[in-house]
C-alpha cells in the first residue's frame, strides 16, 4: 500500500514538473520557463499595455522607459499606479538587477540594443529571462513583413509564460473577430491609398518601413505604406524619397517634445513639400505612439486610419 502511494506521488510529481515547463520562441531563441515570473518588468508604453490587458500586474515589480519619452494617459496611469517606474528611459543592467527582476519584456530598440549592456545574454547570469517583442526581431534576424500576427503572437506567448493562456487566447480571438468584422464592411476604393508615416525629424524623416507595425495597420485600413519596400523597421530616409513617392495621406506619430501639429505645420509651410498630394489636400492623420507600435490599441488605430483614408 505504501509503495503504491509512493509510486502515485512520484508519477504526479513528474507530471506536475512537466506541465510547469513552458517554452516559447523569442526571436531566434527558445526560452523555457519553469514557472510564471513573479518579478517582471516591462519597457515602453505599448509593451506595458500588453501586460495590463492580460492582467499581469500581480506578477510585476515595475516598468521602465515611458515618462522619459511620453506622457501616460489616464487609462494607462490607472493600470500601473501601484507600480514604480524604475527608469524614465532605457534601463541599465544595474537597475534591472537591483530591482530583483526575474523577467524583462522588451524589444530591440525598445529597451534592448544589439551589442549593448542590456541583452538576453547579459541578463541571463543574473537570473533575468527576456522575452523580445516580435516586431523588433528584424534587428537581429531575418523576418517576414510586419503583420498583425506579430502583436497577436506576443500576447499569446505572454499568456503561456505567465500561465494565463486561456485569457490570452480569448483576447486575441476577440481582436481577430473585431478586425475581421470591420474590414469585411470597410468601403474602400479600388486602389490602396498611398501613405507615409512621419515619426520625427526635419533634416531627414524617421519613418516606418517594411517591418514596422504601421505597415500592417495601413494595409488593414485599405492603404499601402509608400516605404513598404524600405527593408527596415523604424529608420531614417531622405525627404527626396518621400517627395518622389507622393503620398496621398501622411500619418503623424504623436509623442515627445514636438507636437503632431508642429510636425504638420513644418510640412505645410515648407515649399519643398508643396507638390506632395497629402500636403496639397491637407490630408494628415495623427496616431499616438502607443497606437502606432505593437499593442492592444492597434485595432483602434486601424479604424482611425480607415476613417482618414476613406472619409470622402
Amino acid at each position: 500500500m505504501r509503495k503504491t502511494l509512493l509510486l502515485s506521488f512520484v508519477i504526479l510529481s513528474i507530471a506536475s514538473a512537466a506541465t510547469a515547463h513552458v517554452t516559447v520562441q523569442s526571436c531566434n531563441r527558445e526560452v523555457t520557463f519553469d514557472a510564471p515570473p513573479t518579478a517582471a518588468i516591462s519597457n515602453d508604453v505599448n509593451l506595458t499595455e500588453m501586460m495590463l490587458v492580460l492582467e499581469l500586474t500581480d506578477h510585476m515589480i515595475g516598468y521602465t522607459g515611458i515618462s522619459g519619452w511620453r506622457t501616460l494617459d489616464e487609462e494607462m496611469r490607472t493600470g500601473v499606479e501601484a507600480l514604480p517606474e524604475l527608469s524614465k528611459k532605457y534601463p541599465s543592467k544595474e537597475i534591472l538587477i537591483g530591482a530583483g527582476a526575474d523577467f524583462f519584456f522588451a524589444g530591440w530598440n525598445y529597451g534592448l540594443r544589439a551589442g549593448g549592456e542590456v541583452t538576453p545574454e547579459t541578463l541571463a547570469p543574473f537570473g533575468i529571462q527576456v522575452y523580445e517583442l516580435t516586431e523588433s526581431c528584424t534587428h537581429i534576424m531575418n523576418k517576414e513583413k510586419a503583420s498583425m500576427e506579430d502583436m497577436y503572437n506576443d500576447l499569446l506567448n505572454l499568456g503561456r509564460i505567465f500561465g494565463v493562456e486561456d485569457r490570452a487566447e480569448a483576447l486575441v480571438a476577440g481582436y481577430r473577430a473585431e478586425l475581421a468584422a470591420f474590414t469585411d464592411t470597410l468601403e474602400a476604393g479600388e486602389m490602396p491609398v498611398r501613405v507615409f508615416v512621419y515619426d520625427s525629424g526635419e533634416d531627414a524623416p524617421f519613418t516606418a518601413g517594411r517591418y514596422a507595425m504601421p505597415t500592417a495597420m495601413i494595409e488593414a485600413a485599405g492603404g499601402i505604406n509608400v516605404m513598404e519596400d524600405f527593408e527596415k523597421s523604424w529608420a531614417t530616409v531622405a525627404w527626396e524619397e518621400v517627395i518622389a513617392r507622393d503620398p496621398e495621406v501622411i500619418v503623424i506619430v504623436n509623442y515627445g517634445d514636438v507636437t503632431a501639429e508642429q510636425k504638420r505645420d513644418f510640412m505645410v509651410s515648407n515649399s519643398a513639400f508643396a507638390g506632395i498630394d497629402a500636403v496639397q489636400n491637407d490630408r494628415f492623420v495623427t496616431l499616438d505612439y502607443v497606437k502606432a507600435t505593437p499593442g492592444p490599441r492597434n485595432i483602434e488605430a486601424i479604424k482611425t486610419l480607415a476613417a482618414a483614408f476613406w472619409r470622402e
